[in-house]
């Protein structure tokens, strides 16, 4: 008895560090996306994304669909490397297996915005990938 229960214990501690590693991949996928739109460093940015990821984002007042490569031409203009006002801060992470959802709270003081944005990731390949992304503005009233 005392070894199935040993055996059980040490599946379930397996199984924890796998979810654990996991995690801490998505978070280097998500620190890609935070940072790149952070810092508008493009390349970075766009890397967090699979190729054909769709994002669904509220532009000048409107429901649209983006591809990674629209989304990151938002920040082109802006100078490579100089933070651009954008705070950002991972809130929650699910894991089931080779796909995750997460939840990144983007704030930016200075115009008084705040944002939440919605993650499906999905392990590929090349490591875990930004599948779709949309968000919301949260007002401050």
């Amino acid at each position: 008895m005392k070894h199935k229960i040993l055996l059980l214990l040490t599946l379930c501690s397996f199984q924890a560090s796998i979810a654990q590693s996991e995690t801490s991949l998505i978070e280097k996928t998500l620190q890609n996306y935070m940072e790149g739109s952070s810092y508008n460093k493009l390349e970075m940015l766009e890397s967090a994304f699979a190729e054909n990821a769709t994002l669904y984002l509220t532009s000048k007042g409107e429901f649209k669909l983006f591809t990674p490569k629209e989304y990151v031409a938002f920040f082109k203009n802006r100078e490579f490397g100089k933070f651009n006002g954008r705070y950002a801060e991972v809130l929650a992470i699910e894991v089931a297996k080779d796909i995750a959802t997460a939840k990144v709270e983007i704030s930016i003081p200075e115009r008084k915005l705040l944002y939440i944005d919605l993650f499906l990731l999905k392990k590929t390949e090349e490591g875990w990938k930004i599948i779709s992304k949309t968000a919301t503005k949260i007002d401050n009233n």
